[in-house]
């Protein structure tokens, strides 16, 4: 038989050739293209292709390449525009890597253009081991983050760019939203969980994001959660797939399950009885690769009649089609011939430090901090504070003690790559401020239990040293946290935390350096919110997160006040996990600090700066499609330094359950002292709505309150509609 060659005619439309090319296959051919591990196709010259690839926070898992802070992270930066660019970097380095690998007739896993981020879930509960993986538990920021994120990865900005068929929008890579949707721990259970919350809290929290991807984003790829969702898998789900994915929110791209979620379907939720069901009911409702191993099973369930050979060629139009958008079947697109050494390059490397300068969050500070000597910045905090300048002008010595001061893995989080280079925050201290002389202790170690080993080691061996340090120097830092390796994702790591609480070992260095009488910084390195021992007696306290390759800079860049922070809390620190409502619970009523009633320990958006911001002549008007807020911002302290503005809406007698109050803009700015800056939001009709408990959104009709501020304190301004 004669092949048809005009799919690899590229002045016709990528909708054509594919579906040109997948008209000639055999039902074999097409099944073989549904595999993560998609065969070869000798007769089209078509190589194997492998559809797993990650890069969360920098290309993972292929070597060498950028890495940037963890997602988390990056979401406390508050900075939609450099996540982007973070993104476009990312994307570069991907294409490069591809490149690379093509030439050397490598087509393994982690060297393709589709790419299974961003993980959009909502981080509604502190001890949910893949929370950092995520831009926290706001809807709203989650969304604008989530829609950045994937514009700079897929080289595009316009809406329905990737998704339009009749646009020849060459996407630079696929991006993928995952894992859809209401998926978010435990991770034990994840398997043969289900979860079955208010139709209010599915469309107000869990959707959102997700409905931005596909709407604003043209994400051209969504993948399914482990879990069940109503009964049904999220990975063969008709309601989540098929009325609300396609239907309702109109999504022409491709959908993959998670890796063995289809298996899940027969071996644990036990929805069926055989791969043969479980594959057919997966394709049926929308799944069309699978990353699990049960789709060759797709030839005898035709056979047996439990899904339609059509079925089958709408999956694998789907996946071609994303190929041929991404160029892999042109002769050259715009992407190709990127210059091999824009890879790891130095100026990717000081995006990453910006990124990470500006996700740290400083939680506490009493005036130590800036811990410079010349530049004044020190002697502004504590006239702001109204706290005593301590006299730093003689330091000579630091006490930099603790399990993650010079642990190379709490830079990483998880789903990483390899960096080239690499700065630990005593790595980083010593490389800002070298005539400083840092005594340094581990103090302990990272986890487990404290115990007596049987060759006489004791659990207290390490803190003497520790101790001494403390003693002995003008200051202290104390680094503490966990790694990617301890909270992260069920196989993975140790998954899911128990508590808030820092391992027991930790807890007993930080008892043992309590009673020390200096000056001391806490700097904490963990994914997620930690209750922090004997927080009184820390001068400051820092939550630096996975900073990435050059945290350890970007954290002694802050320590030495080279840069005022400006990092704001994406998640809420509570103060007790009596706080907190059962794991398994979805019911979002007192999650968050939207339905929370409690008094955290640190709320959502919360974090300080070196200088004051003082916000005024705020105004609400009209516009069309919903409200307009400005609002005058001025540095009036004597620090240069970057600020959060935030805008939340609270509705004043709502005829419906309402948040508390809810995040509506954000933008960050850069005010020199004395300087001002007019702030403008535009907060949409639909932002105004509420949900009922069908998930419908209502008119509030009424009175609103809008709050308008910074990392510490807001005004508020009524309107009524």
């Amino acid at each position: 038989m004669t092949l048809d060659n005009s799919w690899k005619d590229e002045s016709l439309p990528y909708e054509e050739r594919a579906a040109n090319l997948v008209g000639q296959m055999t039902l074999e051919e097409k099944v073989s293209q549904m595999a993560y591990q998609s065969s070869a196709l000798p007769r089209f010259g078509i190589s194997e292709y492998n559809w797993w690839n990650e890069c969360l926070h920098g290309v993972a898992r292929a070597g060498t390449a950028t890495m940037f802070p963890q997602t988390i992270g990056m979401a406390a930066s508050f900075d939609v525009l450099k996540l982007k660019e973070v993104a476009q970097i990312i994307a570069t380095e991907a294409r490069i890597k591809h490149e690379a690998a093509a030439e050397n007739d490598d087509h393994g896993i982690y060297k393709g253009l589709t790419m299974w981020t961003p993980n959009i879930n909502i981080f509604r509960d502190p001890r949910w081991g893949r929370g950092h993986e995520t831009y926290g538990e706001d809807p709203y920021l989650t969304s604008r983050f989530g829609v950045a994120f994937i514009t700079g990865l897929q080289g595009s900005d316009d809406i329905y760019s990737a998704m339009q068929s009749t646009n020849q929008h060459t996407l630079k890579c696929v991006a993928t939203a995952k894992h859809f949707a209401v998926h978010s721990g435990p991770e034990a259970i994840r398997h043969e969980f289900d979860v079955h919350p208010g139709k209010k809290d599915l469309y107000e929290t869990y959707l959102p994001a997700f409905k931005a991807a596909v709407q604003e984003a043209g994400v051209y790829s969504v993948m399914g959660a482990y879990n069940r969702v109503y009964g049904e898998s999220a990975s063969g789900s008709a309601y989540l797939l098929q009325k609300i994915l396609r239907e309702e929110w109109g999504f022409n791209g491709y959908v993959v399950s998670d890796c063995g979620a289809v298996e899940d379907i027969f071996m644990h939720h036990k929805i069926v009885e055989t791969a043969e069901e479980a594959s057919a009911l997966a394709v049926n409702n929308g799944c069309d690769l699978c990353c699990g191993f049960i789709y060759p099973h797709l030839q005898s369930a035709v056979t047996n009649g439990l899904i339609s050979e059509e079925t089958i060629t709408k999956s694998a139009y789907r996946l071609i089609l994303a190929r041929m958008k991404l160029g892999m079947f042109d002769k050259e697109t715009k992407y190709d011939g990127l210059p091999y050494m824009l890879l790891d390059c130095a100026a990717h490397h000081q995006t990453s430090l910006e990124m990470a300068q500006d996700s740290l969050v400083l939680l506490k500070n009493d005036g130590t901090l800036p811990l410079d000597s010349d530049s004044g910045a020190r002697t502004e905090v504590a006239r702001i504070r109204g706290t005593r300048k301590r006299s730093f002008r003689e330091i000579k010595t630091i006490a930099v003690i603790g399990p993650n001061a010079d642990n190379r893995a709490s830079l990483y989080g998880n789903y990483n790559g390899t960096p080239s280079e690499t700065y630990t925050v005593l790595e980083g201290l010593r490389e800002r401020n070298p005539k400083i002389r840092y005594l340094y202790a581990e103090g302990c170690k990272l986890s487990g239990e404290p115990n007596e080993s049987g060759w006489g080691e004791k659990a207290t061996s390490r803190l003497a040293e520790a101790i001494k340090c403390a003693q002995t120097a003008d200051a202290v830092i104390i680094v503490t946290g966990l790694t990617g390796e301890t909270e992260g994702e069920e196989g993975y790591g140790s998954g899911d935390r128990e508590s808030m609480d820092l391992p027991a070992p930790q807890r007993m260095l930080l008892d043992a350096l309590a009673s020390v009488n200096k000056p001391k910084v806490l700097v904490n390195m963990t994914g997620s919110a930690t209750i922090f021992p004997h927080a009184e007696t820390y001068s400051a306290i820092i939550q630096a997160w996975y900073p990435g390759q050059v945290g350890g800079l970007a954290v002694a860049d802050v320590l030495f006040g080279n840069v005022s922070p400006s990092g704001r809390l994406p998640i809420t620190f509570y103060a007790s996990m009596s706080q907190v409502p059962d794991f398994t619970d979805y019911s979002m009523k007192g999650r968050t600090y939207r339905y929370f009633d409690g008094v955290p320990a640190y709320r959502f958006g919360y974090g300080l700066s070196y200088t004051k911001f003082e916000y005024g002549s705020l105004a609400v008007s009209r516009a069309e499609g919903g409200l307009l807020v400005t609002a005058n911002v001025k540095n009036v302290g004597g620090v240069a330094s970057k600020e959060c503005a935030q805008a939340y809406i609270s509705w004043v007698n709502p005829k419906y359950e309402a948040p508390n109050r809810q995040l509506a803009g954000f933008t960050k700015v850069f005010l020199k002292p004395g300087q001002s800056e007019k702030v403008t939001f535009f907060i949409s009709d639909d932002q105004l709505k509420l949900f009922n408990d069908d998930g419908k959104q209502v008119e509030h009709g009424g009175a609103f309150d809008v709050h308008v501020g910074g990392g510490d304190e807001f005004v508020t301004i009524g309107y009524r509609d």
